[in-house]
């Protein structure tokens, strides 16, 4: 399954029936969970019930394409299972709660009432049912049928997400490349290629802090504090964007040079925990979205991407195997028993992908090759000297 984003551009009438259907779906989405917490024994079937009920008790539920409606039960049957997930994980997990205005943000068409077509260049339109046709930008064309478009708003702007069932294949390189991800270089791979942190959180660190500063002076409730939240939201919505360009490009630059890539299963929650005075930055890295976005784009293309455990990744000699303390602020790796340098990070990197490859050396092997070697030059020798 393929999902793409596209911009829409409603004008005032189609504004205005896309905010009634949202707030429509968000009460049908509230009563049905009102239903689920009277309910001693849950019944999914009588839940979704209540929808024909309500068209006939309330006028506005007619004016609502019947699908989208019936998704809102899909919703919450959704997020029911998910807390049921985590609980089974031993998380600690409350009640659904029902969903104000500022939360509810998305409605669903899945599979009927919806139609894209392009017309012109990157012009296309958007028919949905009960709402009209709607100007939207094709910066690229859906490949296969599209089967459920999901419109959401952010930040007064609408977005289709559209889903589709067809496959995009991404062609792979021939290289093996092990990744050692960081915060001063994002990523030094086992060739010795850097790719520079763009550090984007730290640039916009001044707008948020003024943002920050102004929305706390605004009166609660007022129009002013309003305005503020968006000017602020604006800004961590480019923060979003800029991120997200910048992993898509990264990964889908790896995938092509690559046919195995091997990374680190890192734990970032508690690398935050410990590195508390780093966690900014880890936070700003994204490694874990960076990872999923490899693995998903890995499935298309062929590439196998293999986890490792970073244990002593960076304190190994990639050379001799062995092992010796290397502080965060020493980035250079010179080993103490043969006295190999090299750039930690390429060094780790280089250890990652043997680590991954089965091909790891270990300090004990070496000595053990070391010591045989002696006992068979002492054989020798004896041998030699019995012959003379």
């Amino acid at each position: 399954m393929l999902s793409n984003k596209f911009r829409l551009y409603p004008n005032k009438e189609q504004t205005e029936k896309l905010e009634f259907a949202l707030d429509t779906c968000r009460q049908a989405y509230n009563m049905m969970l009102g239903e689920l917490n009277d309910q001693v024994v849950i019944d999914r079937n009588m839940i979704q019930a209540i929808l024909p009920d309500l068209k006939i008790c309330e006028p506005r539920f007619r004016e609502v394409y019947s699908k989208t409606l019936q998704y809102e039960c899909y919703r919450l049957f959704s997020n029911l299972s998910a807390l049921r997930v985590l609980k089974g994980k031993g998380k600690r997990v409350g009640q659904l709660k029902f969903q104000g205005k500022k939360f509810f943000t998305t409605i669903t068409y899945n599979q009927s009432g919806f139609e894209l077509e392009h017309t012109y260049k990157k012009n296309g339109r958007l028919k949905l049912s009960k709402i009209g046709d709607i100007k939207v930008k094709l910066h690229r064309i859906p490949e296969g049928k599209v089967k459920q478009i999901t419109i959401k708003r952010i930040n007064d702007k609408w977005f289709a997400f559209v889903i589709s069932d067809g496959k995009k294949v991404l062609e792979h390189g021939n290289k093996v490349l092990g990744i050692d991800l960081g915060i001063n270089s994002y990523l030094v791979d086992s060739e010795g290629n850097k790719v520079e942190h763009p550090k984007l959180y730290e640039k916009m660190q001044r707008r948020l802090r003024i943002a920050n500063q102004n929305l706390s002076r605004k009166k609660k409730g007022s129009k002013n504090r309003i305005k503020a939240r968006k000017s602020l939201s604006k800004i961590y919505e480019k923060l979003t964007n800029q991120r997200n360009d910048f992993l898509h490009k990264t990964s889908t630059n790896l995938i092509k040079k690559c046919k195995i890539i091997v990374v680190e299963d890192l734990n970032i929650k508690s690398m935050m925990e410990q590195k508390y005075f780093n966690a900014k930055n880890i936070a700003d890295s994204s490694w874990n979205k960076f990872i999923q976005m490899l693995e998903y784009k890995s499935e298309n293309s062929g590439v196998q991407i293999i986890k490792v455990n970073p244990k002593d990744t960076t304190k190994t000699c990639s050379n001799c195997g062995h092992i010796q303390k290397m502080p965060l602020w020493v980035r250079t790796y010179k080993c103490e028993n043969c006295l190999f340098e090299m750039c930690r990070d390429k060094n780790s990197a280089i250890n990652i992908k043997n680590k991954g490859l089965g091909e790891e050396i270990t300090y004990v092997e070496i000595m053990s090759d070391s010591s045989s070697e002696g006992q068979l030059s002492m054989k020798q020798e004896a041998l030699t000297s019995m012959e003379c």
